[in-house]
């Protein structure tokens, strides 16, 4: 993937998100941390209070489990959605003309369903990866590697 020059890389996954600036060239990128978020997210075991509930129902089968809400998941979720909040106001203030997402496939879902036109008219490429853990030097790479 060519990452053309001064273009916006957003390496994001449900509890963290890292803003870069290419500041080098598409052949040779050196990506410059902007901005870097981290939310604090404990497993769904340490966010719930109680079990699931149960139903009973006069006809059938006497009781069913209620799905459990994923709280985890909820908050990965609205992360995303911030996420995706905070890309709208930077391109609406002219802030890049040129983006390329890195999420893992599910945050990327997340992402996706939240952009806005203006954000969309922008993005350049998407690479399906959890890259939030890797270091930029390592970003880069994969990143010049990608298809």
């Amino acid at each position: 993937m060519k990452i053309p020059n001064d273009a916006f890389v957003v390496v994001a996954d449900g509890r963290k998100m890292l803003f870069f600036r290419n500041e080098g060239d598409s052949e040779y990128p050196q990506l410059e941390l902007e901005r870097k978020r981290k939310q604090d997210n404990p497993p769904n075991r340490e966010q719930k209070t109680d079990e699931a509930g149960r139903s009973f129902s006069s006809a059938g089968p006497g009781r069913s489990k209620m799905d459990e809400t994923d709280f985890h998941q909820l908050e990965e979720d609205r992360f995303a959605e911030e996420t995706a909040d905070l890309l709208y106001k930077r391109a609406h203030k002219g802030d890049f003309e040129k983006l390329i997402i890195v999420a893992p496939p599910k945050t990327l879902g997340e992402l996706r369903k939240n952009y806005h036109q203006e954000v969309k008219d922008r993005l350049i490429g998407e690479i399906d990866k959890d890259l939030t853990g890797h270091t930029i030097e390592d970003i880069e790479k994969i990143l010049k590697t990608a298809d």
